[in-house]
This record gives C-alpha cells, structure tokens and sequence, in this order.
C-alpha cells in the first residue's frame, strides 16, 4: 500500500490557493468570513477560504463586465491560443491537480488524473472550436436584398459548478464561453473551490486577460450568491451543473432579466441489461457507470434493469466484481472507492437501503457504513441490492452512492415504459448485441443521452444534457459554444 499523499507533495505549491480571484487579483472577501474545506477521508481541513457574498459577487461581475468590452473583440484564433495553452499547462501540472482534486473531493487518485485529462480535453475542443463561430448567408425570396447572419458573444457568463466534478465542470463550461468570447465568473463548490482557483492560475498563465475568469468563493452564502448573479443586469448568461430543485430556484431568478440559461440537473439513470447481451461486456459497462466517482455522478447507473433471462447470471458476476473494490483514501494506489462527500450522503444511501429492505428487496453485498483503516471519514460499502420494487424510493430518487439496485424485468415494452417513468430525462444505458433493438431503444427512451455497450456518456466532442426535468442546453460538442452566441442578422438593400 503507498503511503498517503498531501499538500506537502505537490511539485507547484502556488497550485494550492486560499483566496478569491476577482481582477486578476487574490482576495479576501469583504466581510473577513472564511470558511473551511475539509478532507472527507480524514475529516481534516486542508483549506480556509473566503466567505464571500452579494457585495463580493458584485465586484466579480463588474471586472467580468469591464474585461468583456475589450475581450470581445480579441480574434477567435487568439483566443484558441489562450485555451491551447491552458490546456498545455493542464497537462503540465496534471499529478499536482489530481492531488489537489482527489484532497477536496474524496475520488481515487487514478480517477482524478482522468477527470484532470477530460478537463483538459474541453480546452483544447472550444480552442478549435472559436474559429468555427461563423455566420452564413441566407438565400432571400426578395432578389434586392441580400442576407447574412453573424455570432456575437452574449457578454458575462456566470458558471456554477457542482462539487462532483470540479474540475471538469469548469473546463466544459469556462472553454466553450472564452472560446465565444465572454467574460466570466466561477462560482465552484463550497466542498471544493481548491480545484477551480488551481484553474483561474493556470488560465491567467495562459494569458487570458484581467477580468476574463473571476472565482467568488463560499460554502454558506451560496444561497444569496446565486441570487445575486441571476438578478444582476450585468449577467447575461448562466450555466448551472446541480439539482433540480435548485435549478428551479434560479430559472425563477434569473426570470427578471430574462438571462440565457444552461441547465444540467438531476439525473436517475436506466442501466438496461437484455437478455442478449455479454455478460462480461454488461458487468464492465455496469461497474464503471456504477461506481465511477464512487456512484455520485450525475449519470450514474441508478436503477439498473436486467432481463429475466440473464438476471442470474448477472448478479452473481456482478457481485464477484463488487467484492474485490477497496475502499478507503483516494490517496492510497490500492482504493476503488472513496468517501462520499458528507455525512448526508452517508445518511441518504442508507435511508434507500433501508426502503428497499422493507419492499423486498435483497442485500447480497455491504449495506452498511464502512470505517476503512479507522479513517473517520464518509464511507459507505458497496452494495447489491437484488428484486428491487417498484415501488421504492430509488425509482424517483438518486442514490448517488456506491449502491446497485437490481430490477428484474420481462419484456423490451415494460422495461422502456419502466425507464420513461420518471420526471428526469438526462442519461441511459443499454446492454444488447441486437443492433435493431439497440435503434429501437435508444429512441424510445425520453432522455438526452444513451450508452450503448459502454458505461460512459461523455466526451468533448460529444454533447451533454438532459431533456424533462434534468434541464435544457448542451454543453460540449459544436453546440456548447452556441450557449454563449447570439445571433444577429444583417439586411443589405442591394437594389439599384
């Protein structure tokens, strides 16, 4: 087992901040109030940051404000030099923000390296993708006028980012609205801010101009902070990662100004098993949509159907596989699973386990709360639970957890119709070897995204986001940046 890593390791300390950027300058937040972000293998703080708030956000978008005057008319080729070398310095540094990502968050280091280099990914699509923002000329039913539409950058765009992925939900949202033009302003999570101010360095490195990224930090007032970048006249775009409650809250908000919106909200993924399908195959789409970021990520597989025919089979490979996952400090080469990022999530997991248990269902595997090493953080075994109901809260519920919750099923009709069941819309999986009931499937299933034969959904070239209540937008892809243009169209009297 290698020893435990920690701030003291990092090959750039200066990677490591505890103050806001607003400017191009590190700052407290006017009131003084900190807060702390704590370790949640070990319980430990590892950081004290501003608490910042309505005034300090305030200040934040006036220098985006200012920035964008000027940054908007910078050429599209300059600013893909700025997210190329961004995305070198990713690279560069990539043991040293793993560590960083992996002391906030919890997830394996292994998986932290990932999410750096998926980061990075998003930096170097919008870079390529700044020049490809061009308008078009549009035949006219009237021969003396001529048509022609151009794209503009929307003006400051203000990105809230979960704390799942801190990282890369800052790439995926920052590169596509730098790349369009627009200035902008982070609001990271309060668990996990260290991730995104390590980014705000490298970008103004990378010589992004001041006032074009600005981090308003804070844990507390995060309420009041939205509030004052969805009401501010000043913001014209917002992209928000994060629950569906919430993202009513700031639809409601941001209603006032009528500011753009990207939503990407909750998710209860299908993970659909036919009978057809490899086991093998099934079981590593399975364990990766699973228990990738140890089961809290917005795609997860959360009910997780498999044909009759197969169920047996399944569960048990499945469950072999589950068995040999270690769980501890993401820090540790050895560790699969990491803690889970606070006791309410302990707390939740626990509360579906137990709902399920008294519908019927099953536990092969876990179940209970895990202590690995005597680390007091926020661990949960991984769990199997089989013959699960209906009827229990995991059907309308994510877990986001490291719990599996087998649904037995019969036919392709019922298990679409069981799929479609839900208020959310945002990913899905399927497992079969028939290419027709693949197309059949992954149409008839009302969500933004389907895997087939695999257990990821991501990429950068690739968009992202859901349909009913998981939101609206797409981030990555060609239509990424398109959240942050506008179009404008331009009327010439050719006539003589």
């Amino acid at each position: 087992m290698a020893p435990l890593a920690s701030l003291s390791n990092l090959k750039r300390p200066d990677l490591f901040q505890q103050k806001g950027f607003i400017a191009e300058s590190w700052v407290d937040s006017v009131s003084g109030s900190t807060f702390n972000v704590v370790n949640p293998a070990t319980l430990e703080t590892i950081a004290t940051l501003p608490e910042m708030n309505a005034t300090d956000t305030a200040k934040a978008v006036t220098a985006a404000h200012e920035a964008f005057k000027s940054y908007k008319k910078t050429s599209a080729r300059q600013r893909a030099r700025w997210l190329r070398q961004w995305h070198a310095l990713c690279m560069e540094h990539l043991e040293d923000l793993a560590l960083i990502l992996t002391l906030e968050n919890g997830k394996p280091l292994a998986e932290a390296k990932g999410e750096v280099m998926y980061a990075a990914s998003f930096l170097d699509w919008f870079a390529a993708e700044a020049e490809r923002t061009h308008g078009e000329v549009v035949p006219t039913a009237n021969l003396g006028q001529r048509i022609m539409t151009i794209k503009e950058s929307i003006g400051v765009a203000a990105c809230l980012v979960p704390w799942n992925f801190p990282i890369a939900m800052i790439t995926r949202k920052v590169g596509a609205a730098l790349a369009a033009g627009c200035t902008t302003v982070w609001k990271p999570a309060g668990e996990t801010p260290l991730s995104a101010l390590a980014q705000a360095l490298l970008a103004q490195e990378a010589g992004f101009p001041k006032g074009t990224v600005n981090v308003v930090t804070t844990l507390n007032n995060v309420a009041e902070v939205g509030e004052a970048l969805c009401k501010s006249k000043l913001v014209r775009k917002l992209s928000f990662t994060g629950s569906t409650r919430v993202g009513k809250i700031l639809v409601e908000q941001s209603s006032a100004n009528l500011t753009k919106l990207s939503l990407e909200l909750g998710g209860n993924s299908p993970f659909i098993v036919f009978d057809d399908a490899k086991v093998e195959t099934a079981v590593d789409a399975c364990m990766l949509a699973k228990f990738r970021g140890s089961g809290q990520t917005c795609v997860t597989a959360n009910r997780i159907f498999v044909q009759e025919g197969i169920y047996d089979r399944f569960t048990s490979a499945l469950v072999e596989r589950v068995e040999k996952l270690q769980v501890g400090n993401g820090t540790d080469s050895d560790v699969a699973i990491g803690p889970l990022a606070h006791e309410r999530a302990v707390e939740k997991a626990l509360a579906h386990i137990k709902d399920a248990t008294s519908r019927g269902a099953s536990i092969l595997l876990g179940g209970e709360p895990s202590k690995p090493n005597n680390l007091p953080g926020y661990f949960l075994q991984p769990t199997v639970l089989s013959g699960m109901s209906m009827e229990s809260l995991t059907t309308t519920e994510e877990v986001f957890a490291p719990v599996v919750a087998l649904f037995p099923f019969k036919t392709e009709e019922e298990v679409v119709e069981k799929a479609n069941d839900c208020d959310v819309g945002l990913g899905s999986f399927i497992v079969t070897e028939s290419i027709s009931r693949m197309w059949r499937v992954a149409e008839n299933l009302e969500v933004g995204m389907v895997g087939v034969n695999l257990g990821m959904l991501s990429a950068c070239e690739s968009p992202f986001g859901g349909v009913k209540e998981s939101g609206y937008g797409r981030e990555g892809g060609r239509h990424g940046i398109d959240e942050y243009l506008t179009v404008k169209s331009i009327l010439i009297n050719v006539s003589s």
